[in-house]
């Protein structure tokens, strides 16, 4: 049997066809918009923001936007700062929103008690339980909301009555 040589030309030439053709670029990939737009679905779902190609985050404010006392405290205070509960209540307050009450004398002793070691690192805990976790059990946590003045006020011990 003797094999022709021009035979394969035409399989050859399939054979490279279909090489190039995969090695063809694609068309380029359609481009995001640079500004995230709003998705609207229906008018009773909430308003969604297209953020990248697969994320899409709801247009609405968190619990801890709407009632600064549940914004999430999660923080290691430096023993440089913090040795006293006044300086870990200050330390815990700067970017909080809230001022704390200092005209008070009665909590004078409050504020000098010393940090626990276990009050070194607090949270995630919303502000309002980590500032009653600093002060303890014998203060009640008093916020002025028109103020935004955080106080505390002693709580009645065991038989002892309130003036």
């Amino acid at each position: 049997m003797l094999i022709r040589p021009n035979c394969y030309r035409p399989i050859i030439a399939a054979l490279a066809v279909v090489l190039v053709s995969g090695c063809a670029s694609t068309p380029d990939e359609v481009l995001l918009p640079a500004t995230p737009t709003p998705v609207q679905e229906s008018s009773d779902s909430p308003v969604l923001l297209r953020q990248g190609r697969y994320t899409l985050a709801e247009l609405r404010p968190d619990a801890g936007q709407h009632d600064l006392q549940l914004q999430i405290i999660d923080l290691r205070i430096p023993a440089t700062v913090a040795t006293t509960v006044g300086d870990a209540i200050r330390y815990v307050l700067r970017r909080s929103g809230y001022q704390l009450c200092e005209g008070d004398p009665a909590l004078v002793t409050l504020w000098a008690l010393p940090l626990p070691a276990a009050h070194m690192q607090l949270g995630p805990l919303p502000l309002n339980q980590t500032l009653q976790l600093l002060a303890g059990a014998a203060w009640h946590l008093s916020v002025d909301e028109r103020t935004r003045e955080v106080c505390f006020i002693a709580a009645p011990l065991n038989g002892e009555l309130r003036p």
